[in-house]
């Protein structure tokens, strides 16, 4: 993993925040897709795009990012209030 700094300033967008969630919850691509209604190639891109902008290599560490920067709670593990996106 690269400068911790790097990974804290990742720019996400509400739709791959949405997908880290997903991958938190132990979801495959195949289940993201029909859960968000969208196709698998689409989630492809979004989690090959997530894993450049966290500086992570795969899914173990992608969430081991989210959980450090409070992207994603997990039961009781690192509780946190995540922002509601606004639907329009």
């Amino acid at each position: 993993m690269s400068d911790p700094k790097t990974q804290l300033s990742a720019n996400l967008s509400d739709r791959e925040l949405e997908i880290i969630a997903a991958i938190a919850d132990g979801l495959t691509n195949e289940d993201i897709a029909a859960r968000l209604d969208i196709s698998k190639r689409t989630v492809d891109n979004h989690v090959s795009n997530i894993l450049k902008k966290t500086s992570t290599d795969n899914r173990v560490a992608l969430v081991r990012w989210a959980l450090q920067w409070g992207k994603v709670c997990i039961d009781e593990v690192n509780c946190c209030v995540l922002p509601t996106p606004i639907k329009p």
